[in-house]
């Protein structure tokens, strides 16, 4: 059987079984800090566990991706050293909540295993929980495998707990024998569950969760107990195609070989094995919305793309090799997973910037680490060289500690710890997100009461009944007020008195704190009991901005995929009366064009008034019409889908929206910015919020442009004063002839212009160090200019009118003026001088 075959049977073995068939959930938990990545079937279930969430069915099938590289399950450093290690995994997976138990988990795990899958029954072993009878008792009795077969161990290996408190309880797990040619050598002999080479693998673990664990440690059973199972794909493929290393399946194996190809065709086996792992994680984090950085998630993914970048450099691969092996991930894994072919560019871009990133800043780090490496005395890195490396180069402790198992050194961690002292250690990328809550007691009662019908779809006022009651908290059994969600805020408004009509309490938001819950935050205004019936009454002004705003978010999400592409992905929003804010995967910002263009393109559909269409439908269903769905969020089986009825949008969506793309008015973009590598910001209003905005932008722009009016302004009047002194300098430079009896300067000055050239004729009149002064200047613009002035007393004996016409005359102009002051011009430089010459003969 093919890997994919594998997979596929898998599922339809439990559908047949009456199991609802999930699809796995995003590689980045939703709403749960605890998790660094989703590394386990049960992650997308964790609430149903928890008693926090109800669904409509009560057995369950996934084949879920899964990433170990990080936190608490950290595989990274052995993987392409070891057969089975990976960073990205499948995980097989049947779960029961509260339906079937031990008996039947047992029953269909080795009925698909043995008779279905077709593997010997001999080379199975079985082992439970010391303390587990019924667990040890039904295997004999349902699977009839001989005691001798079964071995009972203690917690660390068969015993399992979602946390220090919570549900727990005692698991199973099935190993087979993959033969002696598997052990370490000398290792044969070993027996199970002794062995410590390899010889038996764990292929499935059954978890009989029937416990409640007290903060004192108490075990309380649980009322409805429930099964999880995991099955690694990666490893029932090897045992079904007959080979000793997850690397050699049908699975990873064609990933290896074009690896291979890339690396000029000699590369090591772990080598291979890295590139291959690392380009599966690579091509799925991005996917699901990860990009590098340096610190959380991205810190993560950039430390498996270096050490994946690493290994290949030491094969003698210096150009980019990573992006192109995503690429073939993408097509390779399409059967399974097509969804990947929507992101292939953007993964390719993404992991290309990377490598030269890597080329250009860490291989700097990474030659440093080799020198420090050539003097370590005893095999020992340095604490302080380590440190530098890390606090000076950005080379992770953990990227060095991988680093010097390949070339046999440690490092001396109690020097590098001194020398870090008190600096936050973001290398070990451990995740320092708080534990999830656990349930408010209070809101526990209250959930317990039954859930809150909402009625917001379809009218902004109700009757209801108070069910709960607390400090600035208040709970009816139905309300109109939308609680904050999916980016959208909570509704504002009042509640009053059925009775009397009196307005009882503001209400400031809602929210959900648990699945079903609607808590209402008041401000009470008179007194409110449990089981008081009021008039719940939504702002409907507020609800209407809000809906606008939401709406055009997912106009604006499909205009951007229309102008950027397919891999722009939804990575945050917020959506409230004022405002909508939307940010998005994609690694450059928008140029003046693009932002026009996804504006013009909103706006458009909103002109068209096209109906806006909601209906609930299954999970798969909807994904199955092409409804977007968020990255990380967390879905039920039954989902509301938002059309935009034209076909320019539809997603799946729980929030309140228009009737009519025309309600909305227009829309206008406010702001675009980067948040962070690879994630961009966009900031918008609509309805009568643009018209607001156009207005202050206008303000904004008069006051602006009389501020840029007063600036030059004064700009010009500062010229002006640095001309007079430009000019009062070059009168010092000007000649005095006598020509005649008149004491006269006659003079080409450059670079000036006529308010200049009468300033130095001011300057010689004022000063009587001349009769005359008639002056010249070729400009920027081809042509001449002249000026003449006369000392008043002696205009009846010269005309400066007559000594500008002769001047321009000469040069192709004309001019004239008064007898004291005159300006000409003339069309040809190239006489300039002959001009003055004319007037100096005009005086002689």
């Amino acid at each position: 059987m093919t890997g994919h075959e594998i997979r596929q049977t898998f599922l339809d073995y439990f559908a047949d079984r009456g199991h609802r068939v999930v699809r796995s959930s995003s590689l980045v938990p939703a709403n749960d800090p605890t998790l660094l990545f989703t590394n386990a079937g049960m992650n997308q279930f964790k609430d149903i566990f928890l008693g926090q969430e109800q669904r409509d069915y009560n057995r369950a099938a996934t084949s879920q991706k899964c990433v170990r590289a990080g936190g608490k399950h950290n595989d990274l450093e052995n993987v392409g050293y070891t057969r089975r290690h990976h960073t990205f995994f499948e995980m097989l997976g049947n779960f029961s909540f509260g339906d079937y138990f031990k008996a039947e988990a047992i029953d269909f795990a080795w009925e698909l295993i043995t008779k279905v899958y077709g593997i010997d029954k001999e080379k199975l072993y079985v082992t439970v929980f010391r303390e587990d009878d019924d667990a040890e008792l039904l295997w004999q009795k349902v699977t009839g495998i001989p005691k001798s077969r079964i071995f009972r161990l203690d917690e660390k290996d068969n015993f399992w707990q979602m946390g220090e408190t919570g549900p727990c309880g005692p698991c199973s797990e099935i190993h087979y024998d993959l033969g002696p040619e598997a052990a370490e050598p000398g290792r044969e002999h070993e027996e199970f569950p002794l062995d410590g080479g390899g010889r038996f693998m764990e292929i499935w673990n059954l978890v009989f969760m029937q416990y409640d664990r007290s903060a004192e440690g108490v075990l309380t059973p649980l009322p409805r107990p429930s099964i999880d199972t995991g099955m690694g794909l990666e490893r029932i493929a090897a045992v079904l195609q007959g080979k000793l290393s997850n690397y050699e399946t049908d699975l990873l194996q064609p990933i290896r070989e074009r690896a291979n190809q890339l690396l000029g065709g000699k590369a090591l086996p772990a080598t291979l094995n890295i590139a291959a792992d690392h380009a599966r994680a690579t091509a799925f984090l991005i996917h699901d919305g990860v990009v590098p950085a340096n610190e959380g998630r991205g810190y993560v993914l950039r430390k498996i793309m270096r050490r994946a970048i690493r290994h290949a450099r030491r094969e003698g691969c210096t150009g980019e090799f990573l992006h192109l092996l995503t690429a073939f991930v993408a097509d390779f894994m399409k059967p399974a997973y097509p969804e990947l072919l929507e992101s292939v560019d953007r993964v390719s871009r993404i992991v290309r910037d990377e490598e030269h990133r890597y080329a250009t800043t860490f291989a700097i780090a990474e030659k440093i680490f080799q020198d420090e490496a050539k003097s370590a005395a005893g095999g020992v890195l340095p604490g302080p060289a380590a440190f530098k490396l890390y606090d000076t180069y950005g080379l992770g402790l953990d990227e060095q500690a991988d680093m010097a198992r390949e070339l046999s050194l440690t490092i001396d961690m109690d020097g590098f710890n001194e020398a870090m002292e008190a600096q936050r250690t973001r290398a070990r990328a451990s995740w320092k997100g708080a534990e999830k809550g656990t349930v408010n007691p209070v809101h526990a009662a209250w959930l317990a009461k039954g859930t809150t019908a909402f009625l917001g779809y379809d009218t902004l006022e109700a009757d209801a009944l108070v069910v709960g009651l607390g400090e600035g908290e208040l709970v009816l059994d139905q309300t109109p007020f939308y609680a904050e969600s999916g980016g959208q805020v909570g509704d504002r408004g009042a509640l009053y008195s059925k009775e009397t009509g009196e307005k009882v309490a503001e209400v400031t938001g809602c929210t959900k704190p648990v699945p079903g819950l609607f808590v209402h935050k008041v401000t009470l205004l008179a007194a409110v009991k449990e089981g008081d019936i009021l008039t719940a009454r939504v702002d409907g002004d507020l609800r209407a901005a809000t809906m606008r705003n939401h709406t055009s978010t997912h106009l604006l999400q499909a205009a951007l995929q229309r102008v950027l592409g397919k891999h722009v992905k939804q990575a945050g929003s917020t959506v409230d009366p004022t405002r909508l804010r939307f940010d998005f995967s994609h690694y450059a910002g928008l140029s003046p064009d693009e932002r026009t263009e996804i504006e013009r393109l909103v706006n458009e559909e909103i002109l068209k008034n096209v109906a806006v269409n909601t209906e609930v439908m299954d999970l798969d269903q909807a994904l199955d019409t092409g409804a977007m769905a968020l990255f990380g969020e967390k879905y039920g089986d039954k989902v509301r889908v938002v059309t935009v009825t034209d076909g320019f949008s539809r997603e799946l969506c729980g929030g309140t929206h228009v009737k009519r793309t025309g309600d909305i008015g227009m829309a206008r973009i406010t702001y675009e910015g980067s948040i962070s590598a690879g994630v961009r910001r966009i900031e918008a209003v609509t309805g009568a919020a643009v018209v607001e905005h156009i207005e202050t932008e206008k303000a904004q722009i008069a006051a602006e442009l009389d501020r840029a009016k007063a600036q030059l302004k004064d700009a010009e009047r500062q010229i002006e004063q640095l001309k007079a002194k430009l000019a009062h300098a070059a009168s010092g430079g000007l000649e005095v002839k006598q020509v005649g009896k008149f004491r006269v300067v006659i003079s080409a000055v450059d670079g000036m212009d006529r308010a200049q050239m009468r300033a130095i004729s001011d300057d010689f009149l004022n000063k009587g160090a001349a009769d005359v002064v008639v002056l010249g200047t070729a400009t920027s613009a081809g042509t001449v200019e002249f000026t003449a002035a006369v000392r008043k007393e002696l205009a009846g004996e010269v005309h400066a009118g007559k000594l500008v016409g002769a001047a321009s005359a000469a040069a192709g102009g004309k001019g004239g003026g008064r007898p004291d002051r005159a300006e000409g011009g003339g069309k040809d430089p190239a006489k300039l001088g002959e001009a003055l010459a004319a007037v100096e003969q005009m005086l002689q």
